[in-house]
């Protein structure tokens, strides 16, 4: 079985919208051991509070382990790790993924383009048609 963790959108459609994930998106995580990382949690605590998303970190985080997921904690070795990272992209959170799946080793799922750049631990997955 795969491990596999998920981004923040990901998790968000998975857990609230899994309409919006693609029939591969949806077998892959079916058929994965799936991790979600606290930064996640963290991202959506933020991005709630400035009003740029409408979600409720405390209900995701409630979701997590319903929808079978793990929650994966950030470490110090996570975070030593992003400095080691090429500047691919500069959203803090997507680096603290790729880094948290580096390390542990995960394969992260996303459909952000721009992560693909750091290799073999990002899984492009496509929007649903």
């Amino acid at each position: 079985m795969s491990r596999i963790l998920l981004d923040t959108h990901l998790l968000l459609w998975a857990v609230s919208e899994p309409r919006k994930l693609s029939a591969q998106a949806r077998r892959r995580i079916q058929d994965a051991d799936v991790f979600v990382s606290a930064a996640s949690i963290w991202e959506v605590s933020i991005k709630a509070a400035l009003g740029k998303l409408a979600a409720d970190p405390s209900e995701l985080l409630e979701e997590i382990e319903p929808a079978g997921f793990h929650l994966l904690p950030v470490t110090g070795h996570h975070a030593a790790t992003v400095a080691k990272l090429p500047p691919l992209h500069n959203d803090p959170f997507d680096r603290m993924l790729v880094a948290q799946a580096k390390t542990e080793p995960l394969l992260l799922l996303t459909n952000d383009s721009l992560l693909a750049g750091y290799g073999d631990c990002v899984e492009l997955v496509p929007a649903r048609k």
